[in-house]
C-alpha cells in the first residue's frame, strides 16, 4: 500500500485551495528553474528510467516518446505539446479532479515537457463540459503567468512558453491523438491515418506530442525526487504511482492514488469500503474504464492493477476506472448499453466501425431479452474479430473488446436467456 510520503497528488480530494500560493506550499513550483537548467537531454532521460508508461490508457513509454521530437527544425517549423484533458472515457474521472484541486502541477509539467521537447506552447485541449475545471485551469495559468512562471523568460531560464486552454465540445473520438489534433485545428473530430506520427507531422503540420493529463502532471515530481524513486514503485516495467478511479457497486466510490500492481482486492476493499453486500456479492469488474474486457470474480480474486497483470488475463489497465458491478446487475443489459456508446461516438470515418458498431448493439439489444439463436452469439464474436484491428484509430476496439469479455466469460448466461425464451415462446 502507497505511503502518503510517496503520493505525488497531495490534494486530489481539495481539502486545500488549488491557488498558487497553497500549490507552492505543497512543493509545487519548487526549484523549477534548475531542473529546467540541467537540459533537455537529462530531462528526457529522467523520464525513461523512472519507467512512466502513459496515464491515458495505451501505456506507452513518456521518455521514449518525448525522445521522438526532433531536436531542432530543418525547415524552421515550432514545435507544440498538447495536453489531452478530454477525459471522454466511461468510468474515468481522475483527470477532473488534478486539474480541478490541483491544476498548477499540469502547468509545470507543461513547462518542462515543453521544454524537454522544444515545444514553443502547449494547448490543454480539455472537455467541453468540464465547465468548472476549465475555468480554474485558466485562473491558474493566469497566476502562473503573473507570477513569470510560464511566458517570456518562464521561471528565469530564458526559455519561452506559452500554455492555452481550448475546450473541445464533448466527442468522445476526439480523446484519440490525432483526432484530437484535428478539432484542435478547427475540423471535424475524425482520425487521422498514422505515419505520418504527430511528432513528425502534428497540430498545424508541426511536431507535436499528445500526453495525458497525468503522465504531465506527474513529471515534475519525477524529476525532483530522482527517476529511481518513481521506478522503485510497483513492478517492473509497471512503476509508479497511478490514480485509480473506483466506481459502481462500492460502498464509497473514489479516486485514489495507489502503487502500480496493488490486488484489485485490496485496492476495493481498502479505498473503496468493499463491494456492496461483500466480497462475495461480486460478479464481475471492468478494470480499465469501459473499453476493456470485463473480468469475473473468479479472476478480481487475485489480479494485480498492471499494465502487464492484466494483460495476461486478456483485459487491460487502460485509464485505471474501476467499474465494480455486483450480482444485482444485468450484465448482459450493462455491456449493451456500453454498445450504444460506442455507436454514438463512432466517427463514421471507417465502414467496419461505422457499420460494424450499430449491428452489434442491435444484436446486443436482442440478447438482452433473449430473442435470438444460439449461433448468434459466435456470429457476434466473427464480427467483434472483423472490427477489431481494421479501423483507423482504436474506438473499433474499444467496441468490440466489452463484448468479447462478456462473451468469454458470461457466454453461459446469454445461452440462459435465449433458452428461456424460446421456451416461453414455445408454451
Amino acid at each position: 500500500m502507497l505511503q502518503d510520503k510517496d503520493r505525488i497528488f497531495t490534494n486530489l480530494y481539495g481539502t486545500q485551495h488549488w491557488g498558487l500560493d497553497a500549490a507552492r506550499k505543497r512543493g509545487d513550483w519548487d526549484g523549477t528553474r534548475d531542473l529546467l537548467a540541467k537540459g533537455q537531454d537529462w530531462i528526457i532521460d529522467q523520464m525513461k528510467e523512472s519507467g512512466l508508461r502513459g496515464r491515458g490508457g495505451a501505456g506507452f513509454p513518456t521518455g521514449l516518446k518525448w525522445s521522438f521530437m526532433p531536436k531542432e527544425s530543418p525547415d524552421g517549423r515550432p514545435s507544440y505539446l498538447v495536453v489531452n484533458a478530454d477525459e471522454g472515457e466511461p468510468g474515468t474521472c481522475k483527470d477532473r479532479d488534478m486539474m480541478r484541486h490541483d491544476p498548477h502541477k499540469l502547468i509545470e509539467g507543461c513547462l518542462i515537457a515543453g521544454f524537454a521537447m522544444r515545444a514553443r506552447a502547449a494547448y490543454i485541449y480539455i472537455r467541453g463540459e468540464f465547465h468548472n475545471e476549465g475555468n480554474v485551469l485558466e485562473a491558474a495559468i493566469d497566476e502562473a503567468y503573473e507570477a513569470g512562471l510560464i511566458g517570456n523568460n518562464a521561471c528565469g531560464s530564458g526559455f519561452d512558453f506559452d500554455v492555452y486552454v481550448h475546450r473541445g465540445a464533448g466527442a468522445y473520438i476526439c480523446g484519440e491523438e490525432t483526432a484530437l489534433i484535428e478539432s484542435l485545428e478547427g475540423k471535424k473530430g475524425q482520425p487521422r491515418l498514422k505515419p505520418p506520427f504527430p511528432a513528425n507531422v502534428g497540430v498545424w503540420g508541426c511536431p507535436t506530442t499528445v500526453n495525458n493529463v497525468e503522465s504531465i502532471a506527474v513529471a515534475p515530481t519525477i524529476l525532483r525526487r530522482g527517476a529511481d524513486w518513481f521506478a522503485g514503485l510497483g513492478r517492473p516495467n509497471n512503476t509508479g504511482t497511478k490514480v485509480f478511479c473506483i466506481s459502481g457497486h462500492v460502498n464509497t466510490p473514489c479516486n485514489v492514488e495507489e502503487e502500480m500492481g496493488i490486488p484489485l482486492k485490496e485496492l476495493i476493499e481498502k479505498h473503496a469500503g468493499g463491494v456492496r453486500g461483500g466480497w462475495d456479492n461480486l460478479l464481475a469488474v471492468i478494470p480499465g474504464g469501459s473499453s476493456v474486457p470485463l473480468i469475473p470474480k473468479s479472476i478480481c480474486d487475485d489480479v494485480l492493477m498492471d499494465f502487464d497483470s492484466l494483460k495476461d488475463v486478456q483485459s487491460g489497465l487502460g485509464t485505471a476506472a474501476v467499474i465494480v458491478m455486483d450480482k444485482s446487475t444485468d450484465i448482459v443489459k450493462a455491456i449493451a448499453r456500453l454498445s450504444e456508446f460506442y455507436k454514438h461516438e463512432s466517427c463514421g470515418q471507417c465502414t467496419p466501425c461505422r457499420e460494424g458498431t450499430g449491428w452489434m448493439w442491435r444484436v446486443m439489444e436482442r440478447l438482452v431479452k433473449g430473442e435470438a439463436e444460439r449461433a448468434e452469439i459466435d456470429m457476434l464474436l466473427d464480427v467483434s474479430y472483423q472490427i477489431e484491428g481494421h479501423t483507423i484509430c482504436a474506438l473499433g476496439d474499444a467496441a468490440a473488446w466489452p463484448i468479447q469479455g462478456l462473451i468469454r466469460h458470461f457466454r453461459h448466461e446469454i445461452e440462459r436467456r435465449i433458452d428461456h425464451y424460446h421456451a416461453q415462446a414455445a408454451e
